[in-house]
């Protein structure tokens, strides 16, 4: 942290920590942490630079998570503030209902020749978690059109997350998400997930092996529920709950032939890893894998605007070229065209600078740097890919054997957060499976932040056990 940096917003003397606390309501946030004894300020967070943010007591941190996975280029961009503001003096607002403006036409086009094989057809939406529930809705309303009704059950994979709309909450694979919105879209179907640090104990070893199990499960699953009513399946190339689960040698290769061989569409859900995050427009691009489907946001636009969207194959729109077929389905600011506008210059920006090559450039260097916490007791595991990485706590290193319920709650919200946030990093302490430390630094970060990270990692892990 650095108390000396100047910070004019300290002027107005304002209180916004019991403001927070008493107007704002937090997403996955347990609120009785704020009130009565022992409890703690709401953080508020008053603005951000390149890849720091400052809270309103003049604290300044590493954005290592990127915001939410979402802020790419870096905070404090002025020409993503111009090219929002020229787009709102000439078009402020217009929906894609029926018409067409030219901001969403000349994105959807950069879109398309980005995305892999034939996927040239762009639905806007404003959150990945709408671009998820337009891709099941779509999928379902394709098969009933084709003359195959019964088609759509949707396979997803084990702590996996798609999103908060019901649909979308239904595809997320992690039960404690679910409970208390339940019954929610029924007929979803859980698989393994490409965690080869829990694999099997006879599979660790063998990569491709484990590969082939897991994608051999899809096929297990398709059977069990019969060919003829499964419809998609969902699965993020990198995936984020759980810890950043990379897809092993093979793997994607063969859900690809799998659903060829099922009539299944393959729905590659890239909200976080799209944009650069695994150092390409799309990581089904860097795996060499093409879907029929991609859904994104986040990075779309760096954060600067909501904006998501879903990438779809020609095959999947013909039938919607014909006749009265029509997406019966829309958002209200869908492909907005200052969203769109200001998603524009974040690809001019990532362009001009190379992103997704320094990304490639120096990752290794990331991966390296965060593998020497492997030399300290509690870490298990450092996994992940471009610049998107968790590492993996454990209580017995030999045995991987995880925490307890209650030793996790302890660990990650009793220490290893509040630590890392006072000692200036924020990133994402998780307990959606085994507990772990996510982080996703703005694709800019270089070597010299990386090490500061280490730094800080390691201070606070060295701690947590004496903390247990």
């Amino acid at each position: 942290m650095n108390p000396n940096d100047p910070i004019e917003h300290l002027i107005t003397g304002k209180d916004w920590s019991t403001s927070a606390r008493d107007n704002l309501w937090l997403s996955f946030t347990r609120h009785g942490a704020f009130y009565g004894l022992g409890s703690r300020e709401v953080p508020v967070i008053t603005r951000a630079e390149g890849i720091h943010i400052y809270d309103d007591k003049g604290n300044r941190y590493i954005d290592g998570l990127s915001g939410l996975f979402a802020s790419n280029i870096g905070h404090g961009r002025e020409e993503m503030a111009a090219a929002a503001y020229e787009q709102m003096m000439k078009l402020d607002y217009f929906p894609l209902w029926g018409l067409a403006h030219d901001k969403a036409t000349e994105l959807a086009e950069r879109l398309a020749s980005y995305a892999p094989g034939d996927l040239n057809r762009v639905y806007f939406s404003t959150t990945g978690g709408e671009a998820v529930e337009s891709a099941w809705k779509l999928v379902k309303q394709f098969y009933k059109l084709t003359g195959k009704p019964l088609k759509h059950k949707v396979i997803s994979r084990y702590i996996s997350y798609h999103g908060t709309t019901a649909g979308a909450l239904s595809i997320t694979g992690i039960p404690g998400a679910k409970q208390y919105f339940e019954p929610l879209v029924p007929t979803t179907i859980r698989v393994p997930n490409t965690n080869i640090y829990r694999a099997p104990e006879h599979l660790r070893d063998n990569a491709e092996a484990f590969g082939k199990y897991c994608a051999d499960e899809i096929e297990q699953a398709i059977i069990m529920e019969g060919p003829d009513t499964v419809a998609a399946i969902f699965l993020e190339p990198v995936q984020n709950s759980g810890g950043c689960f990379t897809p092993p040698p093979g793997y994607l290769e063969r859900v690809r032939e799998i659903c060829n061989q099922y009539d299944v569409v393959m729905v590659a859900d890239e909200t976080i890893t799209g944009f650069g995050r695994i150092g390409d427009w799309f990581a089904m691009n860097r795996f060499g894998v093409v879907p029929d489907i991609i859904t994104c946001a986040k990075g779309l636009t760096s954060g600067y605007a909501p904006l998501g969207a879903m990438i779809v194959s020609d095959f999947f729109f013909e039938p919607f070229k014909h006749g009265t077929n029509a997406f019966l389905h829309g958002f209200t600011y869908g492909g907005h065209p200052m969203s769109a506008a200001v998603a524009m210059k974040n690809l001019d920006i990532m362009e001009r600078e190379h992103i997704n090559q320094h990304v490639r450039d120096n990752e290794d260097g990331f991966r390296k740097t965060l593998e020497k916490l492997l030399d300290l007791p509690i870490v298990g595991d450092v996994r992940g890919a471009g610049y998107f990485y968790a590492i993996e706590l454990v209580k017995d290193k030999q045995t991987r054997e995880t925490f307890t319920d209650d030793e996790g709650e302890r660990l990650l919200r009793g220490y290893v957060s509040g630590a890392l946030w006072y000692n200036g990093l924020y990133c994402r302490a998780d307990d959606r499976g085994d507990p772990v430390i996510q982080l996703a630094p703005p694709l800019v970060t270089n070597q010299d932040t990386f090490d500061e990270i280490e730094g800080i990692l390691r201070s606070v892990l060295e701690k947590a056990q004496d903390f247990l």
